[in-house]
């Protein structure tokens, strides 16, 4: 860091991704499962990779949160996605490509992302 402006830019980018994982009761919620399991099957970078494309893309009202143990524990990571007026829908076996091909279908488009769901899997 060279500068007060590179402080600054660093310190709004933190504030941004704070303030995506602050509950508001009208934005879409974003939860990842983040017990041991989830963790274990790298639910950590799928997180950091909703957190950052939502940020990229400059997307409001989408909470991005962490939840403990969904209680499908074969299919981590897990990621539930809530859109208020919406059904819940529940991505399953999710990677840091697949987080970033649902922001764009599902929470930008409202298109959901069937291959990717509990459902899609179950067949």
């Amino acid at each position: 860091m060279k500068s007060l402006a590179e402080l600054k830019a660093i310190r709004d980018k933190a504030q941004a991704e704070l303030n995506m994982r602050r509950e508001n009761p009208n934005a879409a919620r974003v939860m990842v499962g983040m017990a041991t399991c989830g963790i274990a099957a790298g639910a950590r970078p799928v997180l950091n990779a909703f957190v950052e494309e939502i940020a990229k893309r400059g997307l409001k009202d989408i909470t991005v949160t962490q939840t403990g143990c969904i209680g499908i524990c074969q299919y981590e990571p897990v990621v539930e996605i809530e859109i208020p007026g919406e059904e819940k829908v529940t991505y399953v076996k999710m990677t840091p490509e697949k987080a970033i091909k649902v922001v764009n279908d599902h929470l930008v488009n409202h298109n959901v992302v069937t291959d990717f769901t509990i459902g899609a899997i179950e067949k």
